[in-house]
């Protein structure tokens, strides 16, 4: 199946030691059926708002780490709370979202649960948040190094001239880098895309 209902006494599994029960009071508060589902390459997270009768949902993907798994899950709560007080009438990333998404990360920060390196890089963002959380480049490196097996790679590690695939089977040749993004070339169609650095794929020998 895609996807599943996480049941609550197995979040613990997704999430770092010392997190699960103050994420367990959020969900109860704000009535959340959260759900955790396979890898989207799109998206990490995503949070879709009660309607009628229905609960709060929410949804992250389960391959991600410990530690990404809940700032992602922070991230998705950010838009809830700003959701229950402002509707659709601010903008999803805006200065509404991120003062929600402070609030509960630094709750989490007090928690002392995140290692000194990835802390250090949230100390840092909460000066001045980037439009997303999911965007922050400098957290995206830190917390790839808490995966586990995985064989991929970030653009930004490859040398210019190297071969790589997408999730999607996609060939590119990494080219070079133009302010925060990195051209590179489609093999099959000799099309120019733009990457992000910190972007995830598989390298081609």
């Amino acid at each position: 199946m895609p996807k599943r209902e996480a049941p609550l006494e197995h979040l613990q599994n997704y999430l770092p030691e010392g997190s699960a029960a103050r994420i367990l009071e959020y969900l109860h508060t704000y009535k959340v059926h959260l759900t955790i589902t396979r890898t989207r390459k799109s998206v990490l997270g995503d949070y879709r708002h009660a309607t009628g009768r229905d609960h709060h949902r929410i949804s992250v993907n389960g391959n991600l780490n410990n530690y990404a798994f809940l700032i992602t899950l922070i991230h998705e709560l950010g838009h809830l709370i700003t959701f229950q007080h402002y509707g659709n009438h601010v903008l999803s990333h805006g200065k509404e979202w991120k003062l929600a998404y402070r609030k509960v990360l630094e709750d989490f920060i007090n928690l002392g649960l995140f290692p000194k390196d990835i802390l250090s890089v949230l100390l840092k963002s909460l000066h001045d948040l980037p439009a997303s959380s999911c965007s922050d480049v400098n957290l995206t490196r830190i917390l790839k190094n808490y995966d586990v097996d995985n064989h991929s790679m970030l653009v930004e590690d490859l040398e210019a001239g190297s071969m790589f695939k997408t999730a999607d089977g996609h060939v590119y040749k990494r080219g070079r880098q133009i302010r925060k993004r990195i051209e590179c070339t489609e093999e099959k169609t000799g099309k120019i895309y733009l990457f992000s650095p910190v972007y995830e794929v598989k390298p081609v020998r």
